[in-house]
């Protein structure tokens, strides 16, 4: 399995998410369940086959994150600080091909949102090249429309 990389706070953020699911959502998901039996006929019983739904649905969750959990690598001080390019970075380059600046924050594939232009996922073509490179390095990229041309001008 591929290794995970999240900020302290990330990890955080999921753990407490899982064990809000385990110990408050899954315990309401039961007893919904319960409460729909008592109805009679489960055959017919709609609000039975929705709380069971529902269950199937949390119970999913609860999967996704105790296996993005265990494939958690929490960023160090020490990681941060190198001077290449990393999860966390916000890097400027520039594209030699258009003649201009972009910039991007290498993102953890369980934060990207692909509606955030500035963020690259660290599992992208872009993020994978980008990964481990330094100031001045010259990057050339494969993507879908074509070869990217970039010189890493910063990392922060």
């Amino acid at each position: 399995m591929k290794a995970m990389y999240l900020t302290r706070e990330q990890y955080d953020k999921m753990t407490q998410e899982l064990n809000y699911f385990k110990t408050v959502e899954r315990k309401k998901a039961i007893a919904d369940i319960a409460t729909a039996r008592e109805h009679g006929d489960l055959k017919e019983n709609a609000e039975y086959a929705v709380a069971k739904e529902k269950q199937a649905f949390l119970e999913g969750k609860i999967l996704r994150l105790e296996e993005a959990l265990s494939r958690a690598r929490i960023l160090t001080d020490e990681m941060m600080a190198l001077k290449t390019i990393r999860v966390g970075s916000r890097v400027k380059l520039y594209d030699t091909k258009w003649d201009e600046e972009v910039e991007y924050e290498i993102v953890p594939s369980a934060e990207f949102n692909p509606s955030d232009l500035d963020a690259v996922s660290v599992d992208s073509p872009v993020g994978k090249a980008l990964v481990g490179k330094e100031v001045d390095d010259i990057v050339e990229i494969q993507v879908p429309a074509g070869t990217l041309h970039y010189k890493v001008i910063e990392i922060n």
